[in-house]
């Protein structure tokens, strides 16, 4: 166990000194801003700060101010330490990577207040000043010797990074003709029309007129030049939209204000539906502060019980959306309680039938194992742990869950009790279906149609 000791006002002597030293990480200038509110675009926005007069990011200035206050009250007096006074020359600037030498020396003792003096001095790796100055404290007068706390781990995550990352992907893409369904409640109007404003999509309302522009004058968006085609009711805006994509007047759907039941009736009729001879299935793709990259669950809201070929074309649709969004090879994982077969867990049966279907070229694309467990999916020191020798074990891109429950309860977890963002949308249909939640704010909304024109342009590069 470490200790952290201080020196008495009694104890320190005139030319006493102690040092630290710091290298800048972009971290720590994150950290910094959270925990003042200190936004500066000097300090936080890399494209602003080209344009500044050190064309880099730099350090708050009072970084290097806070090091000189961890010296004070960690070392030099160290704990019981009480700033009275503290004078800073900010000499140069602290960019990214710059190691940073903080020194402070005593230089007068006010034995009337146990009142010290020191000079300070922070300096670069090239022994430039960067900070001096002077601080004034009342030392302590009583020997303290406690344990060094142990500081919490600290991950930060920018919310919804990784989806402007996605959006930023459409920016030279022709916005895709979207049939929007029902969209008579101002989130998921506006969520359809910022898509259209971002150049994501370019909407058809279908609904009733009236409706519609009333969430319009909500949410304060303009109508002009939209075109908006009038229904009496939602049921009868799900079956125009189908109508609209089967003859090819629309790339997509977007889910509206109604039940996800309503509209998946009309998609999956028969006869004038939008059925494929694939099985339609539900992807989220979610933003997860804690792994490292976007991960795909599959399936959350249609099959509830899928069967082996079911599944084959669930790892399949899922597959194929990865691929458009640039991943050349997906890792698949088909999770179970377990990672072993056992014969009185179907699900473990399926996942290895599905990796030897793949074997054999019945699903092509990814790289696919299982049955995998939750952890050994998503952790490499888990399954390293269990001795699971694979590809996919600790990096999967896709989880493929054993039932809709599991997916749906899997997805949610991360999106109630990680922070995760999630985005959704249904393919194996003609076109691809933006399927988000009622609850689902714009940044999701805006993701499932940044989501679904990458796929229409990866089927029509491809030529499918």
């Amino acid at each position: 166990m470490q200790y952290i000791e201080n020196k008495t006002f009694d104890e320190i002597k005139i030319g006493d000194s102690a040092e630290l030293a710091r290298t800048l990480r972009h971290q720590d200038i994150e950290l910094f801003a959270v925990m003042s509110g200190d936004v500066n675009p000097t300090n936080v926005d890399e494209e602003y700060a080209k344009t500044d007069i050190f064309q880099e990011v730099i350090a708050h200035g009072m970084w290097g101010g806070a090091l000189i206050s961890a010296l004070l009250g960690t070392e030099l007096p160290g704990p019981g330490t009480i700033y009275v006074n503290q004078t800073l020359n900010f000499q140069r600037p602290v960019g990214i990577g710059d190691s940073i030498t903080v020194k402070v020396r005593v230089i007068e003792k006010k034995a009337e207040k146990n009142q010290i003096v020191l000079d300070c001095l922070c300096l670069n790796q090239d022994g430039d000043i960067i900070i001096n100055g002077k601080a004034e404290v009342i030392a302590p007068t009583e020997k303290v010797r406690r344990p060094r706390a142990i500081l919490p781990q600290v991950h930060l995550h920018e919310r919804g990074a990784r989806y402007r990352d996605l959006i930023k992907k459409t920016h030279d893409m022709t916005p895709i003709r979207t049939a929007v369904v029902h969209p008579c409640d101002a989130i998921s109007l506006s969520g359809a029309l910022e898509a259209k404003r971002q150049g994501l999509i370019e909407p058809i309302l279908i609904g009733p007129r009236k409706k519609i522009e009333n969430a319009a004058a909500e949410s304060h968006y303009s109508l002009d030049e939209i075109e908006i085609i009038d229904v009496p009711h939602s049921h009868a805006a799900a079956a125009r939209a189908v109508e609209f994509a089967r003859q090819g007047n629309a790339e997509a759907l977007m889910k509206g204000a109604l039940h996800t039941d309503e509209l998946m009736s009309a998609v999956l009729q028969h006869d004038i539906g939008l059925r494929t001879e694939r099985r339609l299935s539900h992807v989220f793709a979610l933003d997860v502060p804690h792994y490292p990259k976007p991960l795909f669950i599959t399936d959350a809201a249609i099959n509830i019980y899928p069967d082996l070929l079911c599944k084959r074309d669930i790892v399949q649709n899922a597959i194929d959306l990865a691929q458009a969004l640039g991943l050349a090879t997906p890792k698949v994982a088909i999770l179970s309680a377990v990672e072993t077969i056992y014969p009185k867990i179907s699900g473990t049966i399926d996942a290895a039938a599905l990796c030897k279907m793949a074997d054999r070229g019945q699903i092509t694309g990814g790289q696919i194992d299982g049955p995998l467990a939750f952890d050994n999916a998503i952790s490499p020191e888990a399954a390293k742990i269990k001795g699971i020798v694979s590809p996919v074990a600790g990096y999967a891109d896709i989880l493929v869950a054993p039932d809709l429950e599991t997916g749906n309860m899997l997805a949610k977890q991360l999106l109630y009790l990680a922070g995760a963002e999630a985005a959704g949308i249904v393919l194996g249909a003609r076109v691809p279906i933006m399927l988000t939640s009622r609850a689902d704010g714009t940044l999701s909304r805006l993701t499932s149609a940044a989501v679904a024109q990458l796929y229409v342009n990866h089927r029509s590069t491809r030529g499918t």
